[in-house]
């Protein structure tokens, strides 16, 4: 079984993986419940321009923290309805204004919950690629990962992480 979510890079990873596997015609669950995390008026800012503009700190905080949100992105903004348009079989009350961990926790783990760990109960061998940050929610959630350590915590891109579970 194969979840990712809805962005270019993840779905073009499974092509390859699965290529390589020799699994092409696997079927593939899509959901925006694993998408990145939204970084709100953050979007299309480099670390670089964001950190002189608010500060190395604050920078950190927003992006490692797990309840602080950065910025919201305005409803008027370009990128928001960018966003809107690229989503478009995505309910909009589901498209935040901008998310924290936290948030993104609250959509990725109900998904582990309804989808993805009745596949594994089921017997199936399961791949998940997805973004950084709802890995980490569903890492936090498998693992048991403390509030106060995740900020810390960080998965290695384009390592995977190989779970055996019973």
């Amino acid at each position: 079984a194969v979840f990712t979510n809805l962005h270019k890079r993840s779905l073009r990873t499974v092509q390859i993986v699965l290529g390589i596997l020799g699994l092409a015609r696997t079927p593939v669950s899509k959901t925006w419940r694993l998408n990145e995390r939204h970084y709100g008026a953050l979007i299309g800012l480099n670390k670089a321009e964001t950190a002189q503009k608010y500060g190395d700190k604050q920078v950190l905080l927003w992006r490692r923290s797990y309840g602080v949100r950065p910025p919201a992105l305005l409803k008027t903004d370009k990128r928001y309805k960018a966003i809107v348009n690229t989503y478009r079989a995505v309910p909009k009350k589901y498209i935040p204004l901008a998310e924290s961990l936290a948030d993104t926790y609250k959509r990725t783990v109900p998904y582990w919950k309804s989808a993805i760990a009745p596949a594994i109960r089921g017997g199936r061998k399961v791949l998940v690629v997805a973004s950084h940050n709802s890995l980490r929610s569903l890492v936090k959630y498998i693992d048991g990962i403390p509030d106060s350590d995740i900020p810390e915590f960080t998965i290695p891109t384009g390592v995977p992480l190989v779970y055996e579970l019973n």
